[in-house]
């Protein structure tokens, strides 16, 4: 009876840390899926906005001006019905955020199209989002530089 409940414990020990690794390896792919929803829906309206589908305002970079416009959809001016373009359904939620009650628009970094690279800031428009974690994931590379 003491060896089987020895061997139960090491079990036990061995499972726990690979069933952390798998849940971690779930929120990295959804990290994964959401990033690339949203880039899409951000380059989707920036070429609809360069193929003279959206009004651009002079000095507009064609970007979104928030991520609330690609759910909220924009007027297509090709379209006499005056029909919107909608980008996304829903802006999906970081994954990597521990922050239940927080609406998901508000879990991304955003950074504007004026942005430098290697210190992006918010600004007049949408260029790319980014996980706000400050976690590492299981590749070495920082959520932020996903």
């Amino acid at each position: 009876m003491l060896v089987t409940l020895t061997l139960l414990a090491t079990l036990a020990m061995v499972a726990l840390p690979l069933a952390r690794v798998a849940a971690q390896q779930g929120r990295e792919a959804d990290l994964r899926q959401a990033l690339w929803q949203i880039r899409h829906a951000i380059d989707a309206h920036k070429a609809a906005m360069d193929g003279g589908r959206i009004t651009r305002l002079v000095g507009a970079s064609g970007y979104p001006p928030t991520l609330e416009a690609l759910t909220e959809g924009v007027t297509d001016i090709r379209n006499p019905a005056g029909a919107k373009l909608y980008f996304l359904r829903r802006i999906p939620r970081d994954p990597m955020c521990q922050c239940p009650g927080v609406p998901a628009v508000q879990t991304w970094g955003l950074r504007a199209y004026a942005s430098p690279p290697d210190a992006p800031e918010r600004g007049d428009d949408v260029f790319d989002v980014y996980s706000t974690s400050p976690d590492t994931g299981l590749n070495g590379i920082p959520y932020k530089e996903w």
